[in-house]
């Protein structure tokens, strides 16, 4: 069994290019886009690197098989390029657009300042409060500065404008990848110490803007930047995003790489991204994992010479299991995949029980080498704690250098997890689980569900475990109605052991709360961790979940429902373009985020909250409790200090009362 899956996951990187083959006669262009001087604002807020940036951009893409003249390069001091005016990029997204046809490839890349602001024209607002701003060479300061609320700038482009450019391209059937090299500028107040002047011939420079340092100029003619023309939203299935921190972060230029007397201001992420792709990496996934390796070296130099200051962590979001420069129509896999840190005999791995893990469970470890070959062998988990595990070093791999990068992929599910279905015929073809959710069929005694065929091609399913609502049972009209509530119930299993490995556990600042609402009438609240049985509402009523981070750190939150038709409510992250990641809240700044809850109001409806501080440098983490339509809407983030212990926050409610299941 398991060489066969050894065989499987060894085919990936050439599936990966099977299907990149498939899509040999799309198209695929960028836009590349640097800015290094704003032509409004004090020559101290420039920057040196974004020029460059762009061309090690350019220089990767073309490695990588893009044509020079489909790569369009917008920024100053590079022959050749137009400048990147707010206009400008406006006018050469439209032209990328229209020539986009289905099925082609388009890279979006950004390197400059950013900024936040308060925007209330912004349909979504952030936790925090502020919109994200990408400064275009003429941006313009609004008087009296915008940090008190003065609306978007002049010469700037909004997040809401970008995801309207990308929901565009993604309406046509084309594959964007996103890179923001740029920042926002909150922690740049938040100094608490002066910082040693660095020697002139190594000049580090800081990405990010207080929207106040921004001097206001003459209007262009042409004022406001037409907005992303509007396009059907449509499932993010075909998007990976790459940024360069988390929004109150800032990032860094300086040389690139370090020690190298060639060297000349890059970007981080930039740099970072154009040395992974030497790696031949076959995904996105695993693109991004060789970014986060490059980072700690850079991050441990930076901390000790700006020890006041918060570094950044890079960030990702996106379907990222689809093969690179590619618009396949499915994942190369959907199995997790961790990155994992060798030390001596021992591979260590931000994932355990709250990941799905076991001890003793068999596992895929992977060594990727500098020139991107692959070694592979199977191991077992040595020890499982509740957010990590660690396992040995195979054999096979003991020699492999150290600058290899590591990972580890589980090669089954955890049978212990599995949803023991008792059936006399075979059960609908179809069922897709994202792991660690899974399903075993077979005349087990101890089974959670018992499935009948009802007659008419309909079925009767009989939930004999409690902790799934048992003893009941739900009649079903079709085969497809049973495949759906067969995986809406495995992934239950699984979701209600969380808070039994949590064990009441509390995260210090980040606060959840049950809200009751009469209109806009607060009439109460309470600690979502004392309400296991939450009393309906009363006629009128509605119940919403209230979160507030002032932890000092980014929270990883995965929010979900089961309605009293037992389907699944996808909350946090939604089912949009949203991220898993909560942002960092403080005391003086708190981050906080209010969600309607309206079907929690039936009787037998449920509610799972989980959370846990980001691990440093991690991948995704849902805990298995994101619905498969938010897969491709992840985000990845780093954490560049971590936590001194991990504290895991779990809670499972359910409306008291008992609950009719209709026929689906």
């Amino acid at each position: 069994m398991h060489a066969v899956l050894r065989r499987h996951l060894r085919l990936l990187s050439l599936i990966g290019l099977l299907l990149a083959s498939a899509c040999a006669g799309a198209a695929q262009r960028a836009l590349l886009v640097g800015v290094s001087e704003l032509a409004n604002q004090p020559a101290s807020l420039w920057l040196q690197a974004p020029r460059n940036d762009v061309l090690l951009m350019r220089d990767a893409l073309v490695r990588q098989g893009f044509a020079p003249a489909d790569v369009t390069v917008l920024a100053d001091g590079v022959p050749g390029a137009a400048l990147p005016d707010a206009q400008a990029i406006r006018d050469a997204l439209q032209r990328l657009l229209a020539q986009s046809r289905s099925g082609d490839f388009v890279v979006l890349y950004f390197s400059g300042h950013g900024t936040r602001v308060r925007d209330a024209a912004k349909r979504y607002q952030e936790p925090d409060g502020l919109a994200e701003n990408f400064l275009a060479r003429d941006v313009r300061g609004a008087i009296g500065g915008n940090g008190g609320g003065a609306g978007p700038l002049g010469g700037g482009m909004r997040d809401v404008d970008f995801d309207g450019w990308v929901q565009a391209f993604l309406a046509r059937n084309v594959f964007v990848w996103s890179v923001f090299d740029t920042c926002s500028a909150a922690s740049m107040t938040r100094s608490l110490r002066t910082e040693p002047a660095q020697p002139a011939d190594d000049e580090v420079r800081w990405r990010g803007v207080r929207a106040d340092q921004l001097v206001a100029a003459a209007a262009a003619t042409d004022e406001a930047v037409p907005a992303a023309p509007s396009a059907p939203a449509v499932a993010r299935a075909r998007y990976v995003a790459f940024f360069a921190s988390e929004s109150h972060q800032v990032t860094p230029e300086l040389r690139l790489p370090r020690g190298d007397r060639r060297a000349r201001p890059q970007g981080l992420l930039t740099w970072a991204v154009a040395q992974s792709l030497e790696r031949r990496p076959p995904t996105w996934r695993a693109l991004f994992d060789g970014v986060l390796s490059l980072y700690p070296p850079v991050i441990d130099e930076l901390a000790q010479r700006f020890p006041a200051r918060e570094l950044p962590s890079p960030v990702a979001e996106g379907n990222l299991d689809l093969p690179l420069f590619a618009n396949p129509a499915g994942a190369v896999t959907t199995r997790p995949l961790w990155s994992a840190r060798r030390g001596g005999a021992m591979l260590a791995l931000a994932a355990g029980q709250i990941d799905g893990l076991v001890p003793r469970q068999r596992v895929q470890v992977t060594a990727v080498l500098d020139d991107g070959a692959q070694r592979d062998a199977e191991a077992e988990l040595v020890d499982v704690a509740l957010a990590q595990s660690s396992l040995r070093v195979p054999e096979a791999l003991q020699a492999v250098a150290g600058s290899a990068l590591w990972r580890v992929q589980p090669l089954d599910g955890p049978a212990a997890l599995a949803l023991q279905v008792r059936a006399e015929q075979p059960l609908p073809a179809g069922l897709s689980l994202a792991y660690p959710a899974s399903i075993a069929s077979g005349g087990d005694a101890a089974a959670d569900v018992r499935v009948v065929p009802a007659g008419g091609g309909g079925w009767r399913l009989e939930l004999l475990s409690p902790a799934l609502g048992g003893p009941a049972a739900v009649p079903l009209r079709d085969a497809q109605a049973l495949r759906q509530r067969l995986e809406a119930l495995a992934r239950l299993k699984w979701l209600a052991r969380l808070p039994g490995l949590a064990q009441g556990g509390r995260i210090d600042g980040l606060d959840v709360q049950l809200e009751r609402w009469q209109g806009s009438e607060l009439m109460g609240t309470g600690d979502a961790l004392g309400q296991a049985a939450l009393p309906p509402p009363r006629e009128g009523q509605r119940i919403a979940l209230n979160v507030h981070n002032t932890s000092g750190q980014s929270i990883d939150l995965a929010v979900i429902g089961v309605d009293a038709q037992g389907a699944l409510r996808a909350v946090y992250p939604p089912d949009g373009a949203e991220s898993n990641r909560f942002e960092r809240g403080t005391r003086e700044q708190p981050a906080a985020k209010r969600f309607e809850l309206p079907w929690l109001a039936q009787p037998g409806a449920q509610l799972l909250v989980v959370a846990l501080p980001a691990a440093p440098y991690s991948g995704p983490r849902l805990f298995g409790a994101g619905p498969p339509e938010a897969l491709a809407d992840l985000r990845v983030r780093g954490q560049p200090q971590p936590e001194r212990r991990q504290a895991v926050y779990a809670v499972r409610i359910q409306t008291a009362g008992a609950a009719a299941a209709p026929a689906r």
